[in-house]
């Protein structure tokens, strides 16, 4: 019995399939096109043993599709034109149904391979089905994604895993040969952490490390059986994300204890120190920008020292950092203002630069216009003179939205004086 359980009772139909009712039940999003045959190329999504794999068996077997394999980790550009060649020459009765390619891990395709994908899946020479436990939209390159359809996969719930316990004991014939009692069973679903195939694998270890023909499973036995659960804290994963997620916007919230517990899941799961340091560089502009400049200039000391000085010290600056970040005045103002002044250009298009402005080096160039009427602020009172420095389309437009704090309000207090009624800071 080399065959790890949850390889022996792998599902093989799509009633058989267990969770991912989003995807998979009677009105899931994927159910009606499995059931059809017509398959688009796809990425999916979501955190270890949530079925991946197995839903990529799935929709090949029921699409009746030649069905090819690779591992991101195994495989490279060579491999990947090899099986695309087979592919390609699949057809015959297949011609309507093209071949599946399933890349498990395809996140850990470097971009070149990911590139060399691009013509067989433009061509529908394959149909892609990628698996992935990190976020497409920053490991997968934009030229695949677009070409690809996104499914999310969720872990598994409780009543999702208990019907895993009651699958492995009632289609496995070694368990079956077992005589086992699931007296209880918190302890065993808390350890999975929502990981179908980590819970099976605990189980197989409980039942293979008891002797005789009955076995009571208990939480005690359990915990006794195996090791303390380790910090959920998948630094490849799904949860690099997520608590990332809750770290910034515990420091946007102005909370440094949520944001200290954030960063110390982060630090005890042996995230990259560069990475959190480099967050709340971004974070210090982002959030904070000119209610409070010096954030930005200790989230940058802060990111020089961490790399200087590494782990475990490094803890320390990051703790500093962070508590700081979260205790600052707040502002987006910089950041919003971007964010409406591309939007603004991709609506407008390229919008001439007014000819007082422009450069203007060569005589050819004064000639025409380039430069003429310009005003040296240098030389007015104040080092300022209200002249017009928008295109004409887009004049008077107000980007730059001060927030409510005693830095912003000065600024505005200031630029209002320059402006007067032309821009509402």
């Amino acid at each position: 019995m080399n065959e790890p359980l949850a390889e022996r009772i792998r599902p093989k139909t799509l009633e058989d399939y267990i969770s991912q009712n989003h995807l998979v039940g009677k009105k899931g999003a994927l159910t009606h096109q499995i059931k059809q045959g017509i398959i688009p190329s796809l990425l999916l999504w979501g955190p270890p043993g949530t079925g991946k794999t197995t839903l990529a068996n799935i929709i090949a077997t029921e699409s009746k599709r030649p069905f090819y394999t690779l591992s991101a980790i195994s495989s490279g550009v060579k491999d990947v034109r090899e099986v695309i060649e087979k592919a390609k020459h699949s057809g015959g009765l297949f011609t309507a149904k093209n071949p599946i390619l399933f890349i498990d891990e395809i996140h850990r395709f470097s971009k070149s391979q990911q590139d060399s994908l691009l013509g067989a899946v433009e061509k529908g020479w394959v149909t892609l089905i990628g698996a992935t436990t990190e976020n497409p939209s920053f490991e997968v390159i934009p030229a695949l994604l677009s070409r690809c359809q996104v499914y999310i996969l969720n872990p598994f719930e409780k009543k999702d895993l208990e019907a895993l316990l009651d699958r492995a004991l009632t289609k496995d014939n070694f368990l079956k040969a077992k005589k086992v009692e699931l007296k209880e069973t918190e302890a065993l679903l808390r350890l999975s952490g929502g990981d179908g195939r980590k819970l099976l694998n605990i189980f197989e270890l409980l039942i293979t490390s008891e002797t005789g023909n009955k076995i009571v499973i208990t939480n005690e036995l359990v915990l006794q059986k195996v090791q303390k659960n380790t910090v959920l804290y998948d630094k490849t994963g799904e949860q690099h994300y997520d608590i990332i997620s809750a770290f910034i916007k515990s420091i946007r919230g102005s909370d440094p204890n949520a944001a200290v517990y954030w960063l110390a899941r982060m630090i005890e799961g042996g995230e990259d120190v560069k990475f959190i340091a480099r967050r709340l560089v971004i974070l210090a502009s982002e959030d904070i920008g000119n209610a409070n400049p010096t954030a930005l200039v200790l989230a940058n000391s802060c990111f020089q020292a961490v790399n200087t000085i590494g782990y475990p010290e490094a803890r320390i600056i990051l703790s500093q950092c962070a508590t700081y970040l979260a205790s600052s005045p707040k502002s987006n103002a910089s950041y919003a203002a971007i964010k409406l002044a591309q939007q603004k250009v991709k609506e407008t298009g390229d919008l001439s630069v007014p000819l007082h402005i422009r450069n203007a080096p060569t005589k050819l160039m004064k000639d025409l216009g380039y430069g003429k009427g310009y005003e040296y602020a240098h030389d007015h009172k104040d080092n300022f003179v209200a002249s017009e420095f928008l295109p004409e389309d887009i004049s008077g437009t107000n980007f730059f939205k001060l927030g409510n704090n005693p830095r912003e309000n000065a600024m505005r207090d200031f630029l209002k004086q320059r402006w007067k009624d032309k821009y509402q800071f």
